[in-house]
């Protein structure tokens, strides 16, 4: 029996509370969440205790694994004090919002022979399986174009609105980059602009808007554009892959091939359950020795590539990676 500490009550916390109720090895023990309020209620929703700090549950010597689903702030210093108390580790992408320190933490795992396993579910879902089965059918792919817009009128301060808490959108939505860097390599450079409009609270935005360009090594120009917030009227989710012999096509989870001017559809998995396999993945690593879907080293380097873009926004309009 695998005992669980979870830190986090929101989405993600709570597919994981499921997961680790549902699996028979594993036993979701306590929670620490960031307000009485939510934390209450999750507790009663899941029938566990919870914990007044993430110091104290990451020491609880009862306790074999800490999952990290709260704000990306504070991933990389609880995924550090988790690894000092001799715990294995989950944590949701990213694994820090400073790339400097990722390293270090992928060194201190491997001092203290614990599992550190992030969370990259967009790797396990229908999408981007649909694109690696389809992805030779369209020859040389040579440009990609991925396209977030979620509109958001009532933000009601949530932390994904907060400059400190998310960071900046291409390292918190960390995906939009792994996806493609798991399917084309490595990357030469990066441009990126961005705006965000403050909200009236201070440290808050009500909206944000970043776009950047991925040259990859292999020739492949990948073009992202992320935006959320109360600035966008309609959302779109847009994923096109140009190769010399066709495009692959994806709104939504509805895909499409097109070559020589015809349309196929394309079949692709559901959304649903991604953290229950991903959650699967680790118990079965920890029991078994399965491997993983997934090694730190990809989901650091995609965070390597995420701080260019910041960087490029920052000043350098072109920043090698």
């Amino acid at each position: 029996m695998i005992r669980v500490g979870l830190v986090g009550t929101g989405y993600a916390a709570q597919r994981r509370a499921e997961a680790f109720q549902a699996n028979p090895l594993t036993e979701l023990v306590a929670v620490v969440g960031n307000s009485v309020e939510t934390t209450a209620s999750f507790c009663e929703t899941y029938d566990i205790p919870s914990i007044s700090s993430w110091q104290q549950l990451v020491n609880d010597s009862s306790l074999d694994l800490i999952c990290i689903s709260n704000i990306n702030r504070d991933h990389g210093m609880i995924v550090r004090g988790a690894l000092l108390a001799d715990k294995h580790v989950i944590v949701e992408f990213p694994l820090t919002i400073n790339p400097d320190e990722a390293e270090e933490l992928l060194n201190l795992a491997q001092d203290k022979n614990k599992l550190l396993h992030v969370e990259h579910i967009e790797i396990l879902g229908g999408v981007h399986q649909a694109i690696r089965a389809n992805l030779s059918a369209i020859g040389d792919p040579f440009l990609a174009r991925y396209t977030t817009i979620l509109p958001k009128s009532s933000l009601m301060n949530k932390w994904t609105f907060n400059y400190e808490y998310y960071g900046f959108p291409f390292i918190a939505a960390l995906s939009r980059i792994s996806r493609f860097t798991d399917l084309f390599g490595e990357v030469d450079s990066v441009s990126c602009y961005g705006r965000f409009w403050d909200a009236e609270k201070v440290g808050y935005f009500s909206a944000c808007y970043t776009q950047a360009q991925l040259s990859f090594k292999n020739g492949l120009l990948a073009c992202l554009t992320y935006g959320k917030g109360e600035q966008f009227k309609s959302s779109d989710r847009t994923l096109e892959i140009y190769g010399t012999q066709g495009t692959l096509k994806f709104e939504g989870e509805t895909g499409k091939i097109i070559r020589d001017g015809e349309e196929n559809a394309i079949e692709v998995g559901t959304r649903r359950g991604l953290f229950v396999k991903d959650t699967e993945a680790v118990i079965d690593y920890l029991t078994t020795g399965k491997p993983l879907y997934i090694e730190n080293k990809a989901s650091v380097y995609a965070l390597k590539v995420a701080n260019a873009t910041l960087k490029a926004y920052q000043g350098q309009s072109i920043c090698k990676v």
